[in-house]
């Protein structure tokens, strides 16, 4: 790919192409059947995906034998085919954001080799998966590299009409891609902070005008793809008759869309937590370009470059957007990564010549691996403050740290401060190659309660039922037996009492519980329990029906949900853990 950079004929372009896509597949991919799901969101969503294929309900999601409004059921959908397609949870439950990142990268290749040349492209997927938010998500389980994929090819659309065009089949596609973003996640329309300055170039000739007849087609196909989820949800929650699906269509219609965003009750942060605490990290390395880029872009503005301040102009909104809402998650930035990467497109070739640049990377990637490289050494050495941090995260990672640490100094011995831009884009994907392997099975014990819920059951019997109140989905999703939880909203104290009425009907039952919640019950009988140990930073007690003898019940107190996922399977054909 090196000699294409600076000869792009053709041979070497197709050459520099395979090597590119081969590079993403491995990043992306590698690390797929490693892991369990990790909470906190990963578990949820693998629970909701189990439960359609046991329950046969894809149409409203179920956690725990409980309805989950929280979110549409698109990403739930693709993770229930994966993991039927493989046969595991382990091997699917990853499949769907490592295959919508792959997706994301493509569209933003393809949109750069039409707009600017192939050099370019190339160059822009370089980018792509170089920006640390950007891998960290495809090899995360959750909904919002699925829907950046939505978001980025609904902006691809509305570019290549735009730009490109007219191409009214992509302004189309633009449209029912941010459709099928809205039931996906809710923001599916991001993409429409292109038109502002659309519409400002348009009128100046240096894009498709729009009109406004096209304007209601690709609303109208927008809204048509939206309701063929809503539609058939709205109808059968409200003529079913059930309370439950009725809460569950305004809940997902209302709460979780607007309530959400203009009155949040969750993640609240102050205005310039993205442009503070966020985008520093997220946009790495790329924010170490804007120095250069800043006046390069206000130049450009100059001359009215509509491929460059279309999508810039979207990043600028879209951060706007999302600083105005109290509540902030550092993972809503994702959706501006491939636009941010848009907008620098035609500058990375005079970008990656500059010697401040690569200066900047070299001391990033100094503080980077010399950080690491000490903090492992240091732990190694049994440095006590490190030691209380490995010993409360059940980790051991300084073997990992030194390594990965190691090569960091040595690739920065090798390229020198003239190619630092070099020597952090090559430790970053072996960073990634080390996190997908060694750090999967370094942490894979803690984060995942796999081995602690298999030997909950080797003491209790596989047969034998457990309670979980105020229960987290990673302990459900791996339980080994019957298993039944008391609502998802439940007040902690409700769920004890129903939990205590619900041991007296049975000698082999049992209640799975925090320790920090369970002592406050001194009725409970402590030489009979049996302490489980620490998971996810949480002592846990198994206690048998038994010990809970003299605790009053209340039947009445909490809903009683079982979870179908727990259930014996006659046929045999779940999908194994």
């Amino acid at each position: 790919m090196r000699s294409f950079l600076d000869d792009p004929t053709q041979a070497h372009y197709r050459r520099a192409w395979l090597l590119l896509l081969l590079l993403a597949i491995v990043l992306l991919g590698i690390g797929i059947g490693l892991r369990d799901p990790w909470p906190a969101d990963e578990p949820r969503f693998a629970l909701n995906a189990l439960e359609m294929l046991r329950t046969g309900q894809f149409w409203f999601p179920h956690r725990g034998g409980e309805l989950y409004p929280d979110k549409p059921p698109v990403f739930m959908w693709a993770s229930a085919l994966s993991i039927w397609l493989t046969g595991s949870v382990r091997l699917g439950f990853l499949i769907p954001t490592a295959l919508s990142a792959l997706g994301t990268l493509l569209l933003v290749v393809d949109l750069g080799r039409r707009l600017h040349g192939r050099r370019v492209a190339l160059l822009s997927g370089l980018a792509l998966l170089t920006a640390f938010q950007f891998v960290l998500q495809a090899k995360t389980a959750q909904i919002d590299m699925m829907l950046t994929f939505f978001t980025t090819l609904g902006a691809y659309g509305l570019l290549r009409h735009a730009l490109l065009g007219p191409a009214r089949r992509w302004w189309l596609i633009g449209w029912a891609a941010m459709g099928i973003g809205v039931i996906t996640k809710g923001v599916g329309i991001l993409p429409l902070a292109l038109l502002p300055a659309w519409l400002w170039f348009g009128y100046r000739g240096r894009a498709v005008r729009l009109g406004l007849k096209e304007l209601l087609l690709g609303l109208g196909v927008m809204l048509a793809c939206i309701a063929a989820w809503a539609i058939p949800m709205m109808l059968m929650a409200s003529f079913s008759g059930d309370p439950a699906l009725a809460a569950y269509r305004d809940n997902i219609l209302f709460k979780q869309t607007g309530q959400r965003y203009a009155d949040s009750w969750t993640h609240l942060e102050p205005w310039y937590y993205y442009v503070v605490k966020v985008l520093p990290w997220a946009w790495m390395p790329l924010v170490l370009a804007l120095p250069w880029a800043l006046p390069a872009w206000w130049h450009r503005l100059k001359r009215s470059d509509a491929r460059v301040w279309m999508p810039l102009s979207a990043v600028v909104l879209i951060v706007v957007f999302f600083s105005l809402s109290p509540g902030k998650r550092g993972v809503y930035m994702l959706p501006t990564l491939p636009l941010l990467v848009m907008a620098l497109a035609p500058l990375l070739p005079g970008l990656i010549r500059r010697r401040g640049l690569h200066r900047a990377a070299f001391v990033v990637l100094a503080l980077l691996a010399g950080l690491l490289l000490l903090a492992g050494m240091l732990g190694a050495f049994g440095l006590p403050a490190l030691a209380r941090v490995a010993e409360r995260h059940q980790v051991d990672p300084w073997a990992w740290w030194i390594v990965i640490g190691a090569l960091g100094v040595g690739l920065l011995a090798w390229t020198r401060p003239a190619r630092g831009l070099w020597a952090l884009g090559g430790w970053l994907a072996l960073f990634w190659l080390s996190w997908s392997t060694w750090g999967y099975a370094l942490q894979d014990h803690a984060r995942s309660p796999r081995d602690m819920m298999t030997q909950v059951a080797a003491i209790t019997g596989p047969q034998a039922w457990l309670a979980l109140p105020d229960f987290d989905e990673e302990f459900l999703l791996q339980a080994r037996q019957p298993s039944v939880q008391f609502g998802d909203k439940t007040p902690a104290s409700q769920q004890f009492q129903r939990a205590f009425a619900w041991l007296k009907q049975g000698d082999d039952r049992w209640l799975f519980a925090m320790e920090r919640q369970a002592k406050d019950y001194p009725c409970i009988a402590r030489d009979q329990i049996t302490d489980m140990g620490v998971q996810n930073g949480d002592d846990w007690w198994l206690i048998p029906a038994r010990a809970a003898s003299q605790c009053q019940g209340d039947p009445n107190a909490a809903p009683l949900f079982v979870a179908p996922t727990t259930l014996p399977d006659p046929d045999g054909k779940a999908p194994r853990l």
